[in-house]
C-alpha cells in the first residue's frame, strides 16, 4: 500500500511538472533571458546598426545620469504617475460603489466603463488627438459654448502633459472599478446589516466598513496603477511624440529613443532601461509598505 502511494505521488509530481513546464519554459525564453541580456549590454557600446561591441564598465550609467533630458523625462513620468493613480483609483472606487447595485441598467454601465480598458491604447490616443484639436476638437469646441477660449492642448507646453493625463484617467477607469467592484461583492452582507442594526448610515458605513475591508484592493490596484504609469508609451507617442520641447517625453519613450532612434545606442538605453527599472521596484516597494502601515 505505501509504495502504491509512493508511487502516485511521484506521479502527481511529474504531471505538474510536465504542466508548469510550457510556462516556465516561456518565462525562460521572454522573461528572464531578456532581463539578463540587456543586463549585460548595459555595460558595452552595443548598438542596433553596430557590428560587436565592447566592454566600457560603468560608462552608459554615468552618461545616463549627467543627461537632462533623462531627469525630464523622468518628472514627466512621476507628474503623469502622482496625477493619475490617485484620481484615477478615487474614481473608480466611487464608481464601483455606484455600480455595485442590482438595477436594471447596471450591466450596461459596468460594460461602458469598462469598454476603454479593453480598446486599442493606440485607437484611442488617435480619437482623442482629433478631440484635443485647437480649431475643430469636441473639447474645445465644448468649451466654447460656455464662453471659454479652449487651449492648444497638445502643442502647447503648459497644457500638453495634462491633456495625456486626462484621457489616462479616463481610459483607466474600469480597470480598477472591476477590482473594486470585486472585492466590494466579497464582503459578507451580514456585516452591513448588523452595522445598520446600530444605526449606522452609508457614509459611515462605507467609512468604518467598506473602507477598511478593501485595504489589500486599495494596496494591489495602487501599485499596480503604478506600474502601469509608469510604463506609459503608445498615447505619448501617437499624440505628442514627447513635445512639444520634450514637456511629454515619458521614461519609456526616452528608452525608445535611444534604443531605435539615431544613434541606435542600445547599451544606452538598456542602462536607462534598468535605472527605471529600479526607481520603479524602489517605489512600488515603499508604496506596499506605506499602504501595509494604513491597513494596521
Amino acid at each position: 500500500m505505501a509504495r502504491t502511494l509512493k508511487v502516485f505521488k511521484n506521479e502527481q509530481h511529474s504531471t505538474a511538472f510536465l504542466a508548469l513546464l510550457p510556462s516556465f519554459a516561456i518565462f525562460l525564453v521572454f522573461t528572464l533571458y531578456p532581463l539578463i541580456y540587456s543586463l549585460s549590454i548595459s555595460f558595452t557600446d552595443a548598438g542596433l546598426l553596430k557590428e560587436g561591441s565592447a566592454f566600457i564598465g560603468l560608462s552608459n550609467y554615468v552618461k545616463l545620469f549627467k543627461d537632462p533630458t533623462f531627469w525630464k523625462a523622468m518628472l514627466n513620468t512621476l507628474i503623469y504617475t502622482v496625477a493619475v493613480v490617485p484620481v484615477a483609483n478615487a474614481l473608480s472606487f466611487v464608481l464601483a460603489l455606484a455600480l455595485n447595485r442590482k438595477l436594471a441598467l447596471t450591466p450596461v454601465y459596468r460594460t461602458a466603463f469598462f469598454m476603454p480598458v479593453v480598446a486599442s491604447t493606440a485607437s484611442v490616443a488617435t480619437v482623442w488627438f482629433f478631440f484635443y484639436d485647437p480649431y475643430y476638437g469636441g473639447f474645445n469646441a465644448l468649451l466654447a459654448k460656455i464662453g471659454i477660449s479652449g487651449p492648444a492642448w497638445l502643442s502647447d507646453p503648459s497644457w500638453a502633459l495634462a491633456g495625456i493625463i486626462i484621457m489616462a484617467i479616463w481610459k483607466n477607469l474600469g480597470y480598477s472599478m472591476v477590482i473594486y467592484l470585486a472585492g466590494l461583492q466579497d464582503i459578507p452582507k451580514d456585516i452591513y446589516d448588523a452595522a445598520a442594526l446600530d444605526g449606522a448610515d452609508g457614509p459611515r458605513l462605507t467609512r468604518y466598513i467598506t473602507i477598511p475591508l478593501m485595504g489589500r484592493i486599495f494596496s494591489f490596484t495602487m501599485i499596480m496603477s503604478t506600474i502601469r504609469s509608469f510604463q506609459v508609451f503608445s498615447q505619448v507617442r501617437i499624440m505628442t511624440g514627447g513635445g512639444p520641447t520634450n514637456s511629454t517625453l515619458v521614461a519609456v519613450y526616452y528608452i525608445y529613443r535611444q534604443a531605435f532612434e539615431s544613434p541606435y545606442r542600445l547599451g544606452f538605453a538598456s542602462a536607462a532601461a534598468w535605472v527605471v527599472f529600479l526607481v520603479l521596484g524602489a517605489l512600488a516597494f515603499f508604496e506596499a509598505r506605506a499602504m501595509r502601515r494604513l491597513e494596521q
